[in-house]
């Protein structure tokens, strides 16, 4: 397909903290496939390379870079290189996050300042950067990993990042109604119970063994199983492509139906 045919996407986030598929790294490849010229950008340059030779050895196009997207001139050296080679950017995607463990009376001031700079502050960095150059071409998509965490509880003390996803989900809202007569969207996902890299090195701590966490989580889901990188790459392909030119300012669960039950249990 080409749903991505001549579009320039700058994935922030490419690269996979582990073998397997993280959500950046198969939204990368994703967009490749379907004709995307793909800028894979990790804070771990072999992060990156690796997801763009993936995109090499199936034929197609991109750039491999590093940056920290809590720094705003690495990410304007990444916008700027993305200029050079390709003279536009089409798409936006934002999936760099992290999450540090913490309630509201545990969590450290240090903690609580470094999740919100990584998952809040870098995409406004990244928009503030990226979003004229969209207002110049007069069209543009942006698409922002949010997480189910946003909008519920979901069994882990994790103050800074419940409170971070949800200011990125409002901070989508009012990007997507300043900009719409500009030809540019803006739309936020929210995945639910995963099965990656990323998050099995984030919450492993919580249970006795990988088996007991992948049983546990799966149980959570209405489906009875997690979703994994793919799920959210083909909804990040969808809410960039023309295929949803009518759609912005939305925040879609990609959750197995989660977001509609009530809590679940707490890990463990």
């Amino acid at each position: 397909m080409d749903r991505m045919k001549n579009k320039v996407v700058l994935v922030l986030g490419a690269g996979s903290v582990a073998e397997g598929w993280g959500n950046g790294k198969a939204a990368a490849v994703a967009y490749a496939r379907e004709g995307g010229k793909v800028v894979c950008v990790d804070i771990k340059l072999a992060a990156a390379e690796a997801t763009l030779a993936v995109i090499e050895a199936e034929g197609g196009e991109g750039l491999a870079l590093s940056a920290d997207v809590t720094v705003a001139a690495e990410i304007a050296a990444v916008v700027a290189a993305t200029m050079e080679r390709f003279g536009r950017i089409d798409v936006l995607h934002n999936n760099v996050g992290i999450n540090l463990p913490g309630g509201a009376a545990e969590a450290t001031e240090e903690s609580w300042r470094r999740v919100m700079d990584v998952n809040l502050t870098s995409v406004f960095l990244a928009c503030k950067a990226v979003l004229p150059i969209m207002e110049r071409q007069g069209k543009g998509a942006i698409v922002n990993i949010s997480s189910l965490a946003s909008i519920r509880w979901t069994g882990y003390p994790y103050v800074s990042y419940y409170a971070s996803k949800a200011a990125l989900n409002h901070f989508t809202r009012a990007v997507a109604v300043e900009y719409a007569g500009k030809g540019i969207r803006a739309n936020a996902i929210l995945p639910g119970v995963m099965d990656t890299p990323h998050i099995t090195s984030q919450i492993a701590g919580y249970y006795g063994s990988a088996d007991e966490m992948r049983a546990k989580r799966d149980a959570l889901s209405p489906m009875k199983r997690q979703g994994d990188g793919w799920d959210i790459a083909w909804a990040s392909v969808f809410l960039a492509s023309d295929e949803a030119k009518y759609i912005t300012g939305i925040e879609l669960p990609v959750d197995g139906g989660l977001h509609v039950t009530v809590s679940g249990s707490l890990p463990g």
